[in-house]
């Protein structure tokens, strides 16, 4: 396999689409734009539904990119080897042009070749979806496999628990996924050894996903879609470490540096066991939450700002397990990363001094809870009857003071005492369960949700910018955004507190464009063209050179990707219902349409 470098490994990627006439788009927001049904965007297809449905994008039917990517589902086991909760994913699609004959070719060219990746052909394996009620088994994808030199022992068909993709909406686009492995070692593990076996023979190295299908409302089974599309996914620390003969990602230039800033604070010699486990927890963590906070979310008791909270916290309690620490290494960690990815995601470089502040004054924050929860644990303790700790207290130390399980473990041992785990999980399992169907409530629509009232409070949104930036400053902006069925929820940067004479001029005006039945327009230009016609939004970075304009009369020309209506006269009426604070200069308005 070809040996590269984080840099070259990008480069590779894009010239190799564009060769194959693919348009290259930026890296969209953590932050999903208008989709509450996840809390970051976990995959590069992510941002893109609307086009994977139907809705044409701006730069043609073949793009690719390289998305920063969030996903929590593993966040405790970050420190091993492989497991992150940020990392980078190189993906390309097809929206309703070429299908399964192209993309098995090129991505066996992509791996195989001594021009790419370079990975001998007699290590790759590859699966298929082995068929069901619903869709048939994919001899298609298999074929194509086989015509490429892969033979038939080494293509496994495997269940839809395996090989079939969708979003977790449970509803929009899907179909059956073929993916592609790295064989490592040789040798089975037994008889039924195959890719998804987990016994370190294989490594998942790409995903082709054929969105064949599309489910239109959650529990209906999937039909047959209008618009077929190619999906892939490669993991680019994944396919590092890999080529560079690494046995971690964490030992790659991605994170080497940072190890050893780690490293150097705990004036150590050398990592290894639990230190060595803590050190690669904090460098991830520290990059994740970089990535997160240049994506303008705060820490928090609830969504976003809650995961920001938890991964800034598990930091410093990682950092405080050194004998010796100096919090001063946080803000070295956060340059590091800055410097290194702000060539490609130019926020950070701008944020850089408020990602900096964001982090350090929540470090200052736990450090005193941290203090008071220990003092918590202490008086516990001494009233307690019996060698056993309730599950439950440990559950309230985590959620009260922050404490993760492992230090309520490693406390409790020290006291050679122990803690009900059964009953921590249980604690644990029905606060899950409680803060999901909260989380249902309050995020009820979403990408995959384009019906009416969303669709109005979308293009209500524009206008609500508009009023605003009369009413106040042309140098106000839109910071973020979430529309649901009920209402939409709109933040914007303002140096105080608005009036409620500001809040009645600005639904003033919202309701006097609504009544001035003012046509909503479409137009797909060049960026610089749409630069010229005074086009504003804090995504115009997102489609690459051709981008979609909309526009509402001659009020508003912002760049979007979402649905409208027609004509504003199919609003009704628009009533602000709360204005508040986010965080410093940052302000939120919550509004709804009657």
């Amino acid at each position: 396999m070809k040996k590269l470098t984080y840099k070259e490994l990008r480069t590779l990627w894009f010239d190799f689409w564009r060769e194959r006439e693919h348009a290259i788009i930026a890296s969209s927001s953590v932050v999903p734009e208008n989709d509450a049904s996840v809390l970051f965007t976990n995959s590069g297809m992510h941002p893109l539904v609307p086009f994977l449905m139907g809705e044409p994008h701006p730069s043609g039917k073949r793009v690719a990119n390289i998305q920063m990517c969030i996903r929590t589902g593993d966040i405790d086991e970050v420190g091993n080897a492989t497991h992150l909760t940020c990392f980078e994913m190189m993906g390309n699609w097809s929206m309703g042009d070429y299908f399964k004959y192209e993309k098995v070719r090129w991505s066996y060219e992509f791996l195989t070749d001594k021009k790419y990746l370079g990975i001998d052909p007699e290590r790759i394996f590859t699966t298929c979806f082995e068929g069901d009620e619903v869709a048939p088994r994919d001899t298609e994808s298999a074929k194509h496999w086989e015509a490429c030199g892969i033979p038939k022992e080494r293509i496994f068909f495997l269940p839809k628990s395996e090989n079939w993709w969708q979003l977790p909406s449970g509803t929009g686009p899907c179909g059956p996924c073929s993916e592609m492995f790295m064989e490592l070692k040789s040798g089975a593990c037994g008889p039924e050894c195959n890719p998804s076996c987990s016994c370190g023979r294989f490594v998942e190295i790409g995903n082709d996903v054929y969105m064949e299908f599309i489910i239109h409302a959650k529990d209906e089974k999937p039909v047959k879609a209008k618009q077929q599309n190619v999906d892939t996914g490669m993991g680019l620390e994944r396919i590092l470490c890999l080529s560079q003969g690494k046995k971690s990602v964490y030992e790659t230039e991605i994170f080497a540096p940072a190890i050893e800033i780690i490293k150097n604070s705990a004036k150590l010699k050398e990592l290894d066991g639990q230190n060595l486990f803590m050190a690669r927890r904090i460098a991830e963590h520290v990059r994740a939450a970089s990535v997160i906070i240049g994506d303008d979310v705060i820490p928090s008791n609830s969504g976003q700002g809650y995961v920001l909270r938890r991964l800034i916290r598990t930091t410093l309690r990682a950092a405080k397990s050194f004998d010796v620490w100096d919090n001063d290494a946080f803000i070295q960690l956060i340059n590091f990363y800055v410097d290194f990815l702000g060539e490609f995601y130019s926020q950070l470089m701008q944020k850089r001094e408020h990602i900096i502040k964001t982090f350090m004054d929540e470090v200052s924050k736990f450090e005193k809870t941290l203090s008071t929860g220990l003092r918590e644990f202490e008086k516990v303790v001494k009233f307690l009857q019996g060698k056993e700790l309730s599950g439950k207290t440990g559950f309230r130390l985590y959620e009260t003071y922050g404490f993760p399980i492992e230090l309520t473990t490693e406390l409790c041992a020290e006291k050679g005492i122990t803690i009900n785990m059964d009953e921590y999980h249980q604690a644990r399992e029905k606060h899950s369960k409680a803060s999901q169907t909260a989380a249902v409530g309050a995020f009820k629509g979403g990408l995959a949700d384009t019906s009416g009232m969303t669709t109005k409070l979308h293009t209500a949104t524009h206008l609500l910018h508009s009023a605003l930036r009369e009413v106040f400053t042309t140098d106000l902006h839109q910071k973020g955004s979430n529309i649901t069925p009920e209402r939409l929820r709109f933040d914007f940067n303002l140096d105080h507190k608005m009036t409620p004479d500001e809040i009645k001029a600005v639904e003033d005006l919202v309701n006097q464009w609504i009544s001035q039945k003012l046509d909503v327009g479409i137009k797909e230009v060049s960026l610089d063209d749409a630069k010229k016609m005074g086009a504003i939004g804090i995504f115009n970075n997102k489609y690459g050179d051709i981008v979609k304009i909309f526009t509402i009369g001659d009020i508003s020309c912002e760049f979007c990707g979402g649905p409208h209506v027609s004509n504003t006269s199919e609003l009704g009426s628009f009533k602000i219902q709360k204005e508040e604070a986010v965080s410093a200069g940052i302000r939120r308005i919550k509004a709804i349409l009657g």
